[in-house]
């Protein structure tokens, strides 16, 4: 089974969640509905990007690298970030 790595939007505050699972649905479906202790004061989400590993640890050792400087530059490159 693939593993996710996965970028929310909050649809109501300029915040984002970086974070990496199994199912994207249940898992975005958990944001959403505020179980999500770190994620739950800033919801509603939506998924405003993913990647696909084959294993957990390529998807956390992706998600680590996200949540790095070089990470954020990536994704602004890719225009995930706004400025």
């Amino acid at each position: 089974m693939p593993f996710y790595v996965y970028i929310l939007k909050s649809t109501t505050y300029n915040k984002r969640y970086i974070g990496s699972c199994e199912d994207l649905r249940i898992r975005l479906k958990r944001h959403n509905t505020g179980k999500v202790k770190s994620s739950k004061a800033y919801k509603p989400y939506n998924i405003i990007y993913t990647e696909e590993f084959p294993s957990r640890s390529e998807a956390v050792k992706r998600e680590r690298f996200f949540k790095t400087l070089d990470g954020y530059n990536f994704l602004k490159n890719k225009g995930i970030y706004d400025s």
